[in-house]
């Protein structure tokens, strides 16, 4: 993204951003749980802003408002959107249940109902409760403009063992992840520079992160390890 002045062009007012799971990016639980199935349904957009009620987060369509980009005077130079959430969301759970080891299936529906029987071992249900990305402009470096983003993204988690009601596991897993790091903005050109060019790339650290972070949980492992499955 370009920075605001004279002699840049002038900056879209909207930007639709790819969002995405980065695979193998987040290490050390690869192949850590049992070979076991689990169906995971579609999450739950359920995001909670302090700010709740402005156009900023108002959807662009079918498309919902996952930041914003700012300028010097801290206006809002660019609004910021992703493909809806939960189908991005639900491939990455499963993507990283899969690197955790277990077969993942993807179901319709964010809704689990005891009761009714699974193919799969667990039945995932999630909610998003944390997404969003703010870029800004700080002071013109040696090189021209400097921009830093943060981003945040969080989810509550509850897995079922299909027909039971009673939660099997249940959880939160977030992230906050800024680009570059907090402390080195207004160090110096070289300091300042980021990893990612795009505030949705920033957010997709964040998401993978979050994600990652469901099966990196020690008790959530340990419980899977110890649960005997009956042969169907």
């Amino acid at each position: 993204m370009l920075g605001i002045g004279s002699s840049a062009p002038a900056i879209a007012p909207t930007s639709v951003q790819k969002l995405e799971y980065y695979q193998y990016q987040v290490k050390g639980y690869q192949n850590s749980f049992p070979h076991r199935t689990i169906l995971v349904l579609e999450p739950v957009d359920d995001r909670a802003f302090q700010d709740a009620g402005t156009p900023d987060h108002a959807p662009l369509g079918d498309k919902p408002a996952i930041g914003i980009s700012l300028g010097q005077s801290g206006q809002i130079v660019q609004r910021l959107y992703c493909d809806p959430l939960p189908a991005i969301v639900q491939k990455a759970i499963g993507v990283s249940a899969e690197e955790a080891g277990m077969s993942a299936l993807l179901g319709k529906g964010s809704a689990y109902t005891p009761g009714k029987p699974s193919s799969a071992d667990y039945v995932l249900a999630s909610t998003i409760t944390r997404g969003w990305a703010i870029k800004r402009r700080g002071p013109d470096g040696e090189y021209g403009p400097v921009w830093a983003t943060s981003a945040n993204f969080a989810l509550e988690v509850t897995i079922y063992k299909a027909p039971f009601s009673v939660p099997f596991w249940q959880g939160t897993s977030s992230s906050i992840y800024n680009d570059p790091p907090i402390g080195s903005f207004g160090l110096g050109p070289e300091d300042e520079a980021g990893v990612y060019d795009q505030p949705g790339q920033v957010l997709s650290v964040a998401l993978t992160r979050a994600v990652a972070g469901i099966f990196q949980r020690d008790d959530l492992r340990t419980l899977v390890q110890q649960d005997q499955i009956r042969p169907r």
